[in-house]
């Protein structure tokens, strides 16, 4: 009896331990904390706020296409661009020829299912982790 009262014991204090450790992972900092905004915004409404885009690297611009490394897909990745597709760099409009080989870009893209092209309909650059360093 006295070994079962003791498990029980030991049982419950672990099981507290871990819900509380649990539970304090979940604080969320501050953004008024130091350190935690990023170069643009508050880095986590940032990551929300481009999640459904696709993110690579620039490795090719042609005139109506740009093609893309280092994706979520694994392989280079071509873009169709149209005279309705926007450019933002560091939140400011910009254009096609402003954007150069090896920029680290995000792109918002439609993808037409007959034809199985990505059509970019936003390709926005500049946003950029902060080095750690600083």
């Amino acid at each position: 009896m006295k070994t079962k009262a003791i498990s029980v014991l030991i049982y419950g204090v672990l099981g507290c331990a871990l819900t509380a450790g649990a539970g304090r992972a979940q604080i969320v900092q501050s953004p008024d904390a130091p350190g935690a905004t990023g170069r643009l915004e508050d880095a986590i409404s940032l990551a929300g706020k481009y999640q459904n885009y696709i993110y690579g690297v620039v490795k090719h611009i042609g005139k109506d296409q740009i093609v893309l490394d280092k994706t979520r897909f694994g392989d280079d990745q071509v873009f169709k661009l149209e005279h309705k597709t926007k450019f933002v760099n560091n939140g400011k409009h910009s254009t096609l020829a402003e954007l150069k080989v090896g920029d680290m870009v995000w792109i918002d893209a439609n993808l037409k299912k007959k034809t199985n092209e990505k059509i970019a309909r936003k390709v926005i650059s500049g946003v950029e982790p902060k080095p750690l360093s600083q």
